[in-house]
């Protein structure tokens, strides 16, 4: 299993009303920060991470048991990210202004100047989520979008990481230092649920990003809606990820599907809020094909090692309650975090929400359907996902446009005819989607529209240039 390094002690409630104060003090002065001075600021983030060398990531590895070339990528995304919104920095396309130049002559009432673009929120509060120890951690993608709006963060390490976490904050603190930016820009608090009990109740905290399970991430987003000041939480949670294979596609590549499944469902042993846990298809001989191809491949996978002690026990007691459920039949299955595969007829898996939760690691569960129209009745009946997936061929294309509504209803990102654990991070990406996946299916914590979640709409009417915002100066 991982072994966690030295762990700060958890932090006091006063240290986390101090660290909030800090960040409530800088906001003023750090939002005042040019544009231009925030992106030399993220590149610099960048810079001292990558000057930690191989201790970062040996770190990681000892604390996750996550491979030293995985997290090489991962570091390479992190940085990346950072850079990302140093470059949206330099260009105000982001701030989306709007400008109405007045018209006095206007009849029958006189137009206004008015004139909109975006202010930060405030602090933020970023809680760390365990399964990605660099790009989903302390300097990962909330924090970077965060500080690019121009909003201080509290950062709430993951108790998984800690040394990780202790590094990567020193890079930024380290960044804070160099390039002058106000003190308590950037803060770190350490320890458990009482301590983000804390820092979500603290006024001085204006929003929150936390990436993790649903149950945690609901109880964040009702303690922040009970503050006298309700505040958002960002928060992306549970999501099974549902793939769709159409009856033409099981007809002409079953088993190069099969092997993409199966590559899918383990990849990271399963860990990823994108990790496909539901794969559904019309009943017959092209899907038992296709089911047994992906067991067959799941069988002969080597049982991972989980990110932690408490993930790998929940994920054996989930595959066990599964192989006790006597509505589903078992085609893989092992010991601790072996990968597994389960099938279940759609009348059950309609009838019984619990078998459309996720079970985080790398078990699914293969729905067999009557017909394409029973296809649609399961689509409809799953609630919220970061994505969704089809496969088809050319005999497909109108089945799958009967089954796009229901698709784009239910997911952030659908994918044609690939896998959905692969996230591309730039201006496109909607990394997101409607409850439970997330408790705000508009904003999206991965790409360069995450900075919009720390920002807030400002109209300034008729008000002479030298008061205005820079980017508002035209026209």
């Amino acid at each position: 299993m991982p072994n966690v390094l030295t762990s700060p002690p958890d932090s006091t409630p006063q240290q986390v009303a101090a660290a909030a104060q800090a960040a409530g003090r800088a906001a003023s002065a750090y939002a005042a920060v040019s544009a231009s001075d925030r992106a030399r600021f993220l590149d610099r983030i960048a810079e001292r991470l990558e000057g930690l060398g191989d201790k970062l990531l040996q770190a990681a590895n000892t604390e996750t048991a996550l491979p030293l070339a995985r997290l090489t990528g991962e570091r390479g995304r992190t940085c990346a990210q950072l850079r990302m919104f140093a470059g949206l920095l330099r260009s105000d396309e982001w701030l989306d202004v709007r400008i109405e130049t007045a018209d006095p002559n206007r009849q029958p009432l006189p137009k206004p100047d008015l004139r909109r673009t975006q202010v930060p929120l405030g602090a933020v509060g970023v809680f760390g989520a365990s399964n990605f120890p660099l790009a989903f951690s302390v300097a990962g993608g909330d924090t970077a979008s965060a500080l690019a709006a121009g909003c201080p963060v509290v950062f709430k390490a993951h108790p998984a990481h800690p040394e990780t976490s202790r590094l990567a904050a020193e890079a930024i603190l380290g960044a804070v230092s160099d390039c002058e930016m106000p003190e308590g820009t950037f803060g770190v608090v350490w320890g458990g649920p009482e301590v983000g009990r804390a820092l979500v109740l603290d006024e001085n905290i204006y929003a929150v990003g936390f990436t993790g399970s649903l149950r945690a991430g609901r109880a964040l987003f009702d303690l922040a809606a009970s503050r006298d000041r309700p505040i958002p939480v960002y928060a992306e949670m549970g999501s099974v990820n549902p793939l769709f294979v159409m009856p033409g596609a099981l007809r002409e590549r079953s088993q190069s599907m099969a092997e993409g499944y199966a590559g899918s469902l383990t990849l990271g042993v399963g860990q990823f809020c994108t990790n496909p846990g539901v794969v559904v298809g019309v009943a017959g001989s092209e899907f038992d094909t296709f089911v047994s191809g992906v067991a067959e491949k799941l069988r002969s996978s080597a049982a991972g090692t989980m990110l932690t002690q408490g993930i790998h026990d929940a994920y054996a007691a989930g595959v066990e309650e599964r192989r006790g459920d006597r509505r589903l039949t078992c085609h893989a299955s092992g010991e601790g975090a072996a990968p597994s595969l389960f099938s279940v007829d759609a009348s059950a898996f309609l009838s019984d929400p619990t078998l459309r939760e996720e079970l985080f690691g790398a078990s699914a569960i293969a729905v067999r359907c009557s017909d394409l129209a029973e296809v649609r009745r399961v689509a409809d009946a799953l609630e919220g996902q970061l994505t969704a997936t089809v496969h088809f061929d050319g005999s497909d294309v109108e089945d799958v446009r009967a089954l796009m509504p229901s698709l784009v209803k239910m997911a952030g990102r659908i994918v044609a005819n690939g896998y959905p654990t692969g996230v591309e991070v730039n201006t496109a990406q909607q990394h997101g989607g409607p409850y439970p996946a997330t408790t705000d299916s508009r904003a999206t914590s991965v790409g360069t529209a995450a900075i919009l979640r720390f920002v807030r709409p400002v109209a300034f009417q008729d008000f002479p240039a030298d008061l205005l915002p820079a980017e508002l100066r035209v026209g």
